[in-house]
C-alpha cells in the first residue's frame, strides 16, 4: 500500500509516541532511523501497518477519528510493548481527545526536546531505551522537575557515567514513588 505522508509522525495513528522510541532517536550514522509514522521516507523503512492502512482507507489522520474507535484491534492494545511502551497508548489517546491534538502535540513535542538533551547530556551508551521510557510514562511536570534535580545535583565536568548514574536514580524514585514500572514488557 501507499502511504500518504503525515503532517506529524511523532505521534501515530495509534496513539503511540513515535518521538519517543529509541528507533527515532538513532543518530544519523545508524543504519536505520524510524521516520515517525508514516513519516518522510515511510515507505521501506517500515513494515505494512494494519491500523495506518486502516485509517488512511477510511480518510482519517488517527484512530479516535473514526466512528468505529475502538474497534477490535485495542482489545489488548497496552497488553505488552514493542520498541516503545505501550502502557499508556489508550490514556494518551484519550488525553488527546479531552486537550485537543495541537495541545497534545505540543505537550508531546516538549518531551521530544526533554528526551533530546537527556539523550545528548546524559546517555552512557546504555540508557537510550530507558530515558525513552521515562519520558513516556511519567507526566511532563514530574520530568521537568526531575531534570532540574538533575541539573542541581551534576556537576558538568563529571564523567558521563556518572551524570548517567544520577539521571537514573533520580527518575528511578519518581517512578518509584508513583508505582510505574520503566521497563519495556516482553510478551
Amino acid at each position: 500500500m501507499e502511504y500518504l505522508i503525515k503532517t506529524n509522525p511523532t505521534l501515530s495513528v495509534c496513539g503511540l509516541n513515535c518521538g519517543l522510541c529509541p528507533n527515532y532517536h538513532i543518530n544519523t550514522t545508524g543504519k536505520f532511523k524510524c521516520p515517525g509514522c508514516a513519516g518522510e521516507g515511510f515507505s521501506g523503512a517500515h513494515p505494512t501497518c494494519a491500523i495506518l492502512s486502516c485509517c488512511q482507507s477510511k480518510g482519517v489522520e488517527y484512530c479516535w477519528l473514526c466512528s468505529d474507535y475502538p474497534c477490535y484491534r485495542y482489545e489488548n492494545a497496552d497488553a505488552s510493548d514493542s520498541f516503545i511502551t505501550h502502557k499508556n497508548q489508550l490514556k494518551d489517546i484519550d488525553k488527546a481527545r479531552q486537550i485537543g491534538i495541537d495541545a497534545y502535540v505540543g505537550e508531546q513535542s516538549e518531551k521530544i526536546s526533554i528526551l533530546q538533551n537527556l539523550l545528548a547530556n546524559y546517555n552512557d551508551g546504555r540508557k537510550k531505551s530507558f530515558f525513552c521510557v521515562v519520558v513516556n510514562l511519567l507526566e511532563l511536570q514530574d520530568v521537568k522537575r526531575v531534570i532540574r534535580q538533575i541539573e542541581n545535583e551534576v556537576d558538568p565536568s563529571d564523567p558521563i557515567k556518572e551524570k548517567a548514574r544520577t539521571a537514573t536514580r533520580l527518575f528511578q524514585a519518581l517512578a518509584d514513588e508513583r508505582f510505574i514500572t520503566l521497563k519495556l514488557r516482553k510478551k
